[in-house]
């Protein structure tokens, strides 16, 4: 192990992270209503709870690892991950609800580490090579996603759902362990000026003040927003128009996710060497427009390919944009305080993860084809802000 880079490290680190966070995801809304039995508003209570932890502890961390150093941040937050995992368990063998609320708290505010990834990454790798290296983490997020459900379902089926709880402890244990031993600090001076606050509203409002940092958060959130849309309502769409059964439905976001991680793990490096970050965000924002508004249109009788074909280019938007926009951002920012703008990007990100889904859901009430139509025109806004922050940034000097 003694070879082993850090970047190497870092992918299964979160890997194993993103692993333990997808054992949970398809058994807790069924257990939020048939276990505790709660009404299905309260499943997705407990849903955004998790993204409002990641909201108000994204900067929180970020800004610690300038402070005190990437390593130490990222081993915190694997703790409590693990942590919120073992109060998972015994929330489900005493079936108390407000601990699972607080579960899904402290696992929102665990996950909220990959600001101090994101960070390291940036102190790590060169301006030419920061997109290539942010896409590695994203077909990490994406490996997770694949691996982690079905086994979340069967661990369930098989053995109880305590026992995902267990094994998701057990993995983040193993996460632990491993950075423990193989993580180096990325930092050699650590700015112990940075202030020891937690206001993440009026930092956010801060951050949003300043030039080319506002537009990069901004088309972040929409782009986010836009894609959360289609995730709460395409199991709704495929099983309501094209009567795919739930297994089925598994198998399609399991072919996103090794879309995503296909693509971003081996195609997005030579793209942005040949094309660029801002050339690769404009371009990734046009193909998510029109991935997302073909979905709802694709006749039954061609759902695949069709639909397929669909996927897989808002699998290849999502690569071109998130490694792009985060590389952007980390070449504008001082070095000492990549932390915490990192942070506030994925703070106001998870904004984006708790607007997207409610609107897209009321939407999708009115009529099946209005959350895709709307991410369409919104995410048409974005490209144009691309275009017209490509003129600012050719006129700043990094």
């Amino acid at each position: 192990m003694k070879n082993v880079g850090p970047l190497t490290v870092l992918f299964i680190t979160v890997f194993i992270d993103l692993l333990g966070f997808g054992l949970i995801i398809p058994i807790l809304p069924n257990l939020v209503t048939k276990l505790f039995m709660k009404p299905e508003w309260m499943a997705g209570l407990v849903a955004g709870v998790y993204s409002v932890a990641q909201f108000l502890f994204s900067p929180f961390w970020g800004t610690l690892s300038d402070r005190f150093g990437r390593r130490p941040i990222i081993l915190l937050s694997v703790a409590l991950t693990a942590l919120s995992y073992l109060l998972f368990s015994y929330a489900v063998s005493v079936v108390i609800f407000s601990l699972l609320v607080i579960y899904r708290f402290l696992a929102g505010m665990g996950s909220a580490n990959i600001a101090a990834a994101n960070a390291y990454i940036a102190d790590i790798t060169t301006k030419e090579n920061r997109a290539k290296s942010m896409a590695l983490i994203g077909a990490a997020f994406g490996l997770g996603f694949i691996f982690g459900p079905p086994a979340g379902g069967f661990i369930k089926e098989e053995f109880g759902a305590d026992w995902v709880g267990y094994v998701a402890f057990m993995l983040c244990l193993l996460n632990l362990i491993f950075a423990w031993f193989w993580l180096p600090e990325s930092i050699q001076e650590k700015n112990k000026n940075v202030p020891f606050s937690f206001k993440p509203i009026t930092a956010l409002i801060e951050a949003l003040r300043l030039p080319i940092i506002k537009e990069l958060y901004w088309m972040n959130f929409v782009f986010i927003a836009a894609f959360s849309m289609m995730q709460i309502t395409a199991a709704l769409l495929w099983f309501d128009r094209y009567g795919l059964t739930d297994k089925q439905i598994g198998y399609v976001f399991a072919f996103i996710g090794i879309s995503s991680a296909l693509i971003q793990g081996f195609l997005v490096g030579p793209l942005n060497k040949h094309f660029g970050e801002k050339k690769l965000l404009r371009f990734g924002f046009a193909l998510m427009a029109f991935g997302l508004l073909c979905m709802p249109f694709v006749p039954k009788s061609v759902f695949i390919p069709l639909e397929l074909l669909s996927l897989l280019l808002i699998a290849l938007a999502n690569a071109c944009v998130t490694p792009s926009l985060l590389s952007l951002l980390s070449q504008y920012l001082n070095p000492q305080e990549q932390g915490k703008y990192l942070g506030l990007n994925q703070s106001f990100g998870s904004l984006a993860r708790v607007a997207g889904p409610i609107v897209g859901a009321a939407l999708y009430q009115i009529l099946y084809t209005l959350p895709y139509i709307f991410a369409f025109v919104i995410l048409l806004l974005a490209l144009a802000m691309a275009f017209s922050f490509n003129k600012k940034w050719n006129k700043k000097q990094i």
